[in-house]
């Protein structure tokens, strides 16, 4: 176990009207304990799942790969301040990790490939193959088993949506053998318990 728990403070959000300082469960809620290696969180679409794994991350100094910013017709100027208004407690020391957003992943497997154009080596790590040649599952579940055989607090947000059925059963099955382990915590937000 790396990270003990979340604390919400209600008192530094700047606003109770906007998303997401407007959720029941931010202002009712004093925060979350995370005493097992592997933690859902589950809920409907606008719940806080995945704002609060970015939050965490952020306050766990875990960098989310992106691409540039895109131009958007309305802004909510407050949705990505969540992680003002949370602190982090970790059990001994912080330990490094990774964000999975399967939104992002494409991002991140382009830059991978445009480094191991330079450096054949980067792909090494994920089984020397490029994930832009695998299918999205396949190359989703080399980027898992690659990255998650380190010691580190890892953050996935709904990682089941490019998985079939079958590959999520395996994905289950590594978050069972890693936990097992004891080197990796997880937290992960999803539709499919």
């Amino acid at each position: 176990m790396h990270l003990k728990n979340v604390r919400f403070h209600p008192d530094r959000y700047p606003t109770r009207e906007h998303y997401p300082f407007n959720l029941a469960i931010f202002r009712e809620t004093e925060g979350l304990a995370f005493p097992s290696p592997v933690t859902f969180f589950v809920g409907e679409n606008g719940s806080g799942k995945s704002t609060l794994l970015e939050a965490i991350a952020r306050r766990a100094g875990i960098h989310i790969w992106r691409e540039g910013e895109r131009t958007r017709c309305v802004v909510n100027l407050y949705e990505d301040k969540f992680y003002r208004g949370i602190s982090i407690e970790w059990v001994d020391a912080p330990v490094p990790g990774s964000f999975f957003g399967s939104s992002i992943f494409q991002d991140f497997a382009r830059l991978l490939d445009e480094w191991a154009a330079t450096d054949p080596g980067q792909l090494d790590y994920f089984g020397g193959k490029s994930l832009l040649t695998q299918s999205h599952g396949q190359s989703i579940m080399s980027f898992f088993k690659a990255r998650y055989a380190i010691r580190g607090l890892y953050l996935l947000d709904e990682p089941e949506t490019a998985l079939s059925p079958k590959t999520q059963l395996a994905l289950l099955d590594l978050l069972t053998q890693l936990s097992a382990a004891g080197h990796a915590q997880f937290l992960i937000a999803t539709h499919s318990p």
